[in-house]
């Protein structure tokens, strides 16, 4: 894992919430993390403020609906997002997110505490493979990232239509469309419609 100064280190860490679907993995990341502090599972919070957020997610459609909700039932805490296996592109959305880092199933125990501790020293914590990748690949973006429905959007966009076409072509409202788009920017890392679909002209 590599680190990066971001942000003024947090407070003391004292309670870690895990919110993981995968009732295996929840159970071993407890384990694991309740050697350095006090630890809840499950969906609903903590009756107290938790100091971390352990998100487990299966891909990057539900990684950013994820850490809004996480965001908005614990403001103070820092995210970090989990995963299976080392996936970068997840990783990297969920960086884009704000989150405080990315960590997996495959990574040693003493790798997963040292990931926590890291976040709450004020610092990112996202496998070396990420950096290395954003380091020589900064300016290239993956539309892969993009769920069907979010590309479906932006191609509609890239062909002209207006939110209020594309949701009467797509059967949609178009506060949905809109929500689409924001998810498709938040993925791609740009902020209008304009760039994010030169992004898939050139992904193309």
């Amino acid at each position: 894992m590599e680190q990066s100064d971001k942000h003024p280190s947090h407070r003391p860490l004292e309670l870690i919430w895990i919110d993981c679907p995968y009732p295996v993995a929840s159970i071993g990341l407890a384990r694991i993390l309740e050697k350095i502090a006090r630890v809840h599972t499950g969906e609903e919070p903590p009756d107290e403020a938790a100091s971390v957020v352990i998100l487990g997610v299966g891909g990057i459609e539900e990684l950013f609906g994820g850490v809004e909700r996480i965001q908005a039932r614990s403001p103070e805490a820092l995210i970090l997002v989990f995963g299976l296996y080392l996936d970068l592109l997840v990783a990297r959305a969920a960086l884009q997110a704000g989150a405080r880092g990315f960590i997996h199933a495959g990574m040693p125990a003493e790798q997963l505490t040292r990931a926590v501790e890291v976040a709450v020293e004020g610092k990112i914590a996202a496998p070396r493979q990420l950096l290395e990748r954003l380091i020589v690949q900064e300016d290239i973006v993956d539309p892969d990232v993009l769920s069907a429905r979010q590309r479906e959007v932006l191609e509609l966009v890239n062909n002209g239509l207006t939110n209020a076409q594309i949701a009467k072509k797509l059967f949609l409202t178009e506060s949905t469309v809109k929500q689409h788009l924001r998810s498709a920017f938040k993925a791609l890392g740009v902020s209008n419609r304009t760039e994010a679909a030169k992004l898939l002209r050139n992904g193309d």
